[in-house]
């Protein structure tokens, strides 16, 4: 049965969802980790092959106040053909097009995508520039920064079809040479990458103290292969990551993304579904340790949708974070839920 929706006025930007048409899509397995299609990350968004404008419209529309969101590369709607380095501009058009369907005012006063973050290979150092100006051309007024991932673990049974890079991308004094050229740009850099490779943010933080750096999913606690059975022996490690990483100021953090498979909560593909109570007590310690460590005004709830359907659907999510901040004063919710995400990707809304 469904929720009661929770404070149903309150405003919200969701700052990180994915768009895709995956119909044709045979997720590869990596060197020495299960075949793809049987990692439990493939399993959780099997019935999210299509997730377009309608499907996030039924979504946001679902019972929450969702004003506008921000999208995030994801892979989607890539040229077919072209210089290689060029071919992630096709994402940040579909997804300008999406945005500008949803501006029309078709579809209510909800604004889909106003804001976007595509991809753009770092590791291309100084030639990183022109790619990162056909973004800006091809997102209009919407285009604010990128993602490049860097999540990586010796055991490949961790991320399954998601190993794609090497150990120490953000170290890599290539991938330095390309990030230098955002905060020029007026860009910002969402960092996706796992628990214990918290330190390799930190270092480039410090390094680069003028970039403003969005680090996604409280920094992917792990609870799969090598670290099964081990969210609270390493609760602390991530902890005292997190702080140092606060000290940067420049450095955002987005609270969401522990429904995925990466950190296996008792609630992951659950049956029946857990509830938000259930939910918000899982996800609670490492929320309420970054809003402690960043200050609400850093922080930003996000959906992660459609990847975090795996442990609950759109309106549990909400009612979950709800449910977390529910001490908030009405100052601090106003910057988690909508504030900080306005703030920090510019949005015009």
């Amino acid at each position: 049965m469904a929720e009661e929706i929770l404070e149903p006025d309150l405003p919200i930007v969701d700052p990180h969802h994915h768009l895709w048409d995956r119909r044709n899509y045979a997720p590869p397995a990596a060197s020495g980790a299960p075949a793809g299609p049987e990692h439990p990350f493939v399993t959780a968004i099997a019935e999210a092959r299509r997730y377009l404008l309608d499907e996030l419209i039924a979504d946001t529309q679902s019972g929450h106040n969702v004003r506008a969101t921000v999208f995030v590369e994801c892979g989607a709607m890539y040229k077919a053909d072209g210089p290689a380095e060029l071919r992630g501009i096709g994402e940040t058009e579909f997804v300008n097009g999406v945005a500008a369907m949803s501006a029309s005012g078709t579809y209510g006063d909800f604004r889909a995508c106003a804001g976007i973050v595509s991809k753009a290979d770092l590791l291309l150092g100084d030639a990183v520039a022109p790619v990162l100006e056909a973004h800006v051309r091809a997102g209009g007024d919407r285009f604010r920064g990128i993602r490049n991932s860097a999540s990586f673990d010796a055991d490949k049974a961790v991320l399954g079809p998601l190993n794609r890079v090497e150990a120490g991308l953000y170290l890599s004094d290539q991938f330095r040479a390309g990030f230098k050229r955002l905060a020029p740009m007026g860009l910002s850099f969402d960092a996706w990458l796992l628990e214990p490779q918290l330190p390799d943010v930190i270092d480039l933080a410090r390094a680069f103290p003028d970039t403003t750096i969005v680090l996604d999913h409280v920094g992917t606690p792990l609870g799969r292969g090598a670290y099964e059975g081990r969210l609270p022996e390493r609760f602390g490690i991530w902890r005292d990551n997190i702080r140092e990483l606060a000290k940067s100021p420049k450095v955002v953090v987005k609270l969401g993304g522990l429904a995925m498979a990466f950190c296996n909560f008792p609630s992951f593909l659950a049956e029946p579904r857990a509830p938000s109570a259930q939910l918000a007590a899982e996800w609670a310690p490492y929320v309420e340790t970054c809003i402690e460590a960043f200050g609400a005004d850093r922080c930003m709830f996000e959906s992660n949708f459609p990847v975090d359907m795996g442990a609950c659907d759109y309106p549990t999510l909400w009612n979950a974070f709800k449910r977390i901040a529910k001490g908030a004063s009405a100052e601090e919710k106003a910057a988690l839920f909508s504030g900080t995400a306005t703030k920090v990707y510019r949005l015009e809304i």
